[in-house]
């Protein structure tokens, strides 16, 4: 050679590092023979191969095969000790791994030898693939985090995992302090948990699926609950807006018959009032001409014309006017307010039905039971009874959340919504979505939800609660618990607690009734589809049996 080769022209533009076991692809630039191979195997779902870099492709793929002379030139160049000058971007910096070989300004490592615990870069990790005994050394992608594998007590490599302590050790500790332990190779149970972390990542790719499922559902819920939502404020206005028109036209009638009333009335009397006063003016021509008869002398002329000028014709006014009681238009005033007092209350009734159907709206997937009393308590609702619905021998008491059996009727007006035979009461409050609540309770005592449409009337099945189809009942009875609901009674093995808890999630169709002390126990769940808002309901039986619904905090 007549001078040194540029080392550049001989250095593969991939691993810019001088040419190993060179191929000359038909474009004709020049690779390492595994720095190409790997470039093309990342491309293996491709039909069409192309060159790093001028990008000519190839179809199908080039067979590779070494350039013998260009071998023999890099092979020259190392024994001359000249290398490729690695670029900057070769060098190891801030958060890379840098060889733990080099000399002066360190090369970024290639790769990590859990063996020898070091990480090399291209040229210093060249041995571990042509030394026998290196070759046999486990490589990894370069790591910083080497230092693991040693023990901290012996400084030793870990190769071995203590299955009773669950930790990885080294030699020294199994014949040490894990003495007589279940130990086994790291390998070995690498793969024992690579097969569970294969049931593992099932499991997780199984509850991505499920998740994104219960996405997708919720995504349309929250367009259903808009479309719903926005047709009932639409169809809410115009109902709205015919109520509005119905009071406004009711008010123009009354308006109009007041003014109508007013007018004829008004008429009637101006032409009563006419005629008095054409009755004054000829009432008064008379009482002239007989106090101009009286003065006169002529006695002739005094009986020729008195009897007609006496003779007073019937009066068109009655006497009886002037003592009746007139009758106005304040009587309007009172019935209409009498009538705006009946809307207030049946607004303010159906109001607190509307809000709790509004509220009730629940676009949630279905939740897990709550099972600590705290969490019930995230669900709490406050109750009252509805003195309409109770039976006369109730008495409520304590802002109607206290019901107590007497022994003689109360003064309750009529109603139709009254339980007539059956001694129960319903909730005020409709219920919808997730509710909690509690009873105190003592003696025999009926804890129960049902349909607003309960038959009231009668002493029949179709009235008593948990004796049809329409309610669902706890009975607490000497001493014992029983569940009844369309007549078929359950008997709970468990004794009678002053407190129960019921838990009602509505869109779910989960009732469950509970005994509540420092614990939560199950005493009967149901699981059913409820078509209507449920209320609750107290039964009272027996003498002196009293129920009242807890102020829960």
């Amino acid at each position: 050679m007549k001078g040194i080769p540029d080392s550049a022209k001989f250095c593969c533009s991939i691993c810019l590092d001088l040419l190993k076991d060179p191929v000359t692809i038909p474009c004709g630039h020049s690779y390492c023979m595994n720095c190409i191979k790997d470039s093309w195997d990342g491309e293996e779902h491709k039909e069409i191969y192309s060159c790093p870099q001028c990008r000519q492709t190839f179809t199908p793929r080039p067979v590779l095969v070494k350039n013998t002379m260009l071998a023999d030139i890099v092979e020259e160049m190392k024994k001359m000790g000249l290398q490729a000058a690695p670029p900057d971007l070769c060098y190891a910096g801030p958060g890379d791994v840098a060889c733990d070989f080099c000399s002066g300004r360190k090369l970024k490592a290639l790769k990590s030898c859990l063996v020898c615990l070091a990480s090399y870069c291209e040229q210093h990790l060249q041995p571990h693939y042509d030394i026998a005994p290196l070759k046999k050394h486990k490589l990894v992608e370069a790591t910083v985090k080497l230092q693991e594998n040693i023990c901290s007590c012996h400084d030793e490599v870990m190769k071995i995992f203590c299955r009773t302590d669950q930790q990885c050790i080294c030699y020294l500790c199994s014949m040490d302090e894990h003495k007589g332990h279940d130990n086994v190779s790291a390998a070995a149970e690498r793969t024992e948990k690579q097969e569970e972390l294969g049931l593992s990542q099932q499991k997780i790719q199984q509850r991505i699926q499920d998740t994104e499922k219960d996405v997708k559902v919720l995504q349309q819920e929250v367009e259903a609950i808009n479309r719903s939502a926005d047709k009932a404020v639409e169809d809410s206005e115009k109902i709205f807006t015919e109520l509005i028109r119905l009071v406004e036209k009711r008010r123009s009638d009354v308006k109009q018959q007041i003014r109508s009333q007013q007018e004829e009335e008004v008429s009637r009397a101006e032409e009563v009032q006419e005629k008095l006063k054409q009755e004054i003016a000829e009432l008064r021509r008379k009482d002239t001409e007989l106090e101009q008869l009286s003065h006169t002398q002529d006695h002739i002329h005094f009986l020729q014309n008195y009897p007609s000028l006496s003779c007073l014709s019937e009066s068109t006014h009655s006497p009886s006017a002037n003592i009746r009681s007139l009758s106005y238009f304040e009587d309007v005033t009172a019935a209409v307010s009498e009538l705006r007092d009946k809307l207030q209350e049946l607004l303010s009734e159906e109001w607190s039905k509307i809000s709790l159907t509004v509220t009730g709206v629940d676009v949630l997937l279905p939740q897990p039971e709550p099972k600590t009393r705290a969490e019930f308590l995230q669900y709490s609702c406050h109750i009252t009874l509805d003195p309409n619905t109770a039976h006369t021998w109730l008495s409520l008491s304590e802002e109607n959340r206290k019901a107590t059996l007497m022994a003689e009727k109360q003064s309750y007006p009529s109603h139709p919504d009254r339980f007539t035979e059956w001694k129960q009461v319903l909730s005020r409050e409709s219920l919808t979505g997730r509710c909690y609540w509690e009873v105190k309770q003592k003696q025999t005592v009926f804890v129960a939800v049902s349909y607003q449409d309960i038959s009231r009337t009668g002493g029949g099945v179709e009235c008593g609660f948990g004796y049809n189809d329409k309610s669902w009942s706890l009975i607490c009875y000497n001493m014992n618990f029983y569940f009844r609901h369309n007549n078929i009674e359950t008997k709970i093995p468990l004794p009678v607690s002053s407190r129960v808890g019921v838990y009602l999630d509505h869109r779910a169709g989960i009732l469950s009734f509970y005994s509540v002390s420092e614990t939560m126990t199950l005493l009967h769940r149901v699981q059913t589809t409820f078509t209507q808002p449920l209320h609750a309901g107290l039964g009272l039986y027996d003498n002196g049996p009293t129920a009242e619904f807890c102020e829960l905090k």
